[in-house]
């Protein structure tokens, strides 16, 4: 069965003759009445009465009618569909992401709904290795990394810069301040250098932890001694404010959690900038609508 049968014989019974149905179609009559046949003998039915001057639908035809223009329907909302994608008005797009503030995520959402208000978005949620390798292999269309990383075959669009945060005793003599929020005047490596830095193992985060240490090498500092390895910010802070002086370094993915006896302060010589991870080449329609939306929410993309 093929669907120019179907529109054949939905002009036929629609115009009452083969020949009128070849005019409105613009072609010869022969091919019509061919084709309607050879859909008779696939189906086993007949489904015009040709007995008179004018054919008529046998009661067949009558009911298989319905069912031809809702075949020849579908395919014309496929067609739709498809060209709405191969535009990138439509589809699915699959984006890795990362913890972050929730007002970006959200901003950037919204450009693309006004944008596109019929293209979905899929988030997934990974380890920042595992988003690399789903966008390389075709699963993810694009992926939001941290810090610098390893991505061969990609392309990483730089996005935006956050500054990092040191979390202090508040005992501390570095910690200027008593508040809990992030104020004060920044801190430099040098500041902190003697001081032991809770990090976590490189195989959790190897862009973050590659960004911290690169840091102290590129301020011609040592780096400091190893403290307690990071476990989860909450549990670490708390260690911080009970344990022997130590330190840790964080990005913002929400509002700085209030710890009793922790100071924050933000670090005058280390951000960590917000990259997105693509296929080289050019971008598929769905990624050409997100750039289009990242340009609004971050023009330095």
């Amino acid at each position: 069965m093929e669907l120019r049968q179907l529109a054949y014989v939905v002009a036929v019974a629609e115009e009452g003759g083969f020949g009128r149905a070849a005019e409105r179609l613009s072609i010869v009559q022969s091919a019509v009445s061919q084709q309607v046949q050879r859909l008779e003998r696939e189906l086993g039915v007949l489904l015009f009465d040709r007995s008179s001057r004018q054919v008529r639908l046998t009661a067949a035809g009558e009911r298989l009618l319905p069912e031809a223009r809702a075949v020849l329907a579908a395919a014309d909302r496929t067609r739709r569909v498809a060209a709405e994608i191969a535009a990138g008005a439509d589809g699915v797009l699959r984006l890795g992401a990362v913890h972050g503030p929730a007002d970006r995520l959200y901003g950037l959402l919204a450009a693309l709904a006004d944008i596109a208000p019929r293209l979905r978005v899929r988030l997934t949620r990974a380890a920042p290795a595992q988003r690399l390798a789903l966008v390389g292999s075709g699963e993810l269309d694009a992926a939001f990394v941290r810090g610098p990383a390893d991505a061969p075959g990609l392309d990483l669009l730089p996005l935006w810069s956050d500054p990092l945060y040191a979390a202090l005793p508040a005992a501390h003599p570095l910690a200027a301040t008593r508040s809990t929020t992030a104020g004060g005047a920044p801190l430099s490596l040098a500041h902190l250098r003697d001081l032991p830095l809770r990090l976590a193992p490189r195989a959790h985060n190897p862009p973050f932890h590659d960004l911290v240490t690169a840091a102290w090498s590129a301020a011609g500092l040592a780096a400091p001694a190893p403290g307690p390895a990071f476990t989860t910010l909450r549990e670490t802070l708390t260690e911080i404010a009970d344990d022997a002086p130590s330190w840790t370094v964080f990005y913002r993915v929400s509002e700085l959690p209030p710890v009793p006896r922790i100071v924050y302060r933000p670090l005058a010589d280390l951000t960590v900038t917000t990259s997105l991870a693509v296929r080289s080449g050019p971008p598929p329609p769905a990624l050409r609508r997100l750039l289009q939306a990242l340009r609004t929410v971050a023009p330095a993309a």
